[in-house]
């Protein structure tokens, strides 16, 4: 049996945590919180930190305090992953679920995600690309996880 198998997340090494991302991209992308209902709407806007080609941070190890609105995933409390989206190991770990098929530790092929059409580079836009981040309904995403 693989880690993700028999391990819970937070039993997970550092590098065994780092393999589960995917590298879609989607929880770089800028996300609206409806008030009243608590849902969570994605746009195809991303962080200008993210490298759209890769779907990789170009400062990760410096993200959290060059954007203060970055979460660390590994820092949240689990019952907050409900924001993540729903094709995210980290999510459906939590949540109890397999990894995905496509996943990159299942296909040994980091291509897996963009030919299941998972990754977001072939919408996103980086939001140094966008005029007014005050109008970002503007640009919601809706896809089929």
């Amino acid at each position: 049996m693989s880690f993700w198998q028999t391990k819970k997340l937070a039993e997970m090494t550092s590098d065994e945590w780092e393999s589960l991302c995917d590298n879609c991209g989607k929880c770089c992308l800028h996300k609206l919180e409806d008030e009243d209902t608590g849902d969570i709407y994605f746009t195809s806007v991303a962080c200008k930190l993210i490298d759209l080609t890769t779907c990789r941070c170009t400062r990760y190890a410096e993200r959290i305090a060059l954007i203060p609105e970055c979460l660390d995933i590994k820092l949240l409390d689990l019952a907050q992953y409900h924001w993540l989206p729903a094709t995210c190991a980290y999510r459906l770990l939590n949540d109890g679920e397999e990894l995905p098929l496509w996943h990159p530790l299942l296909t040994g092929s980091t291509d897996a995600v963009e030919k299941a059409d998972i990754s977001i580079r072939s919408f996103a836009l980086n939001e140094t690309e966008v005029d007014d981040l005050e109008d970002l309904e503007d640009y919601i995403v809706e896809w089929l996880d």
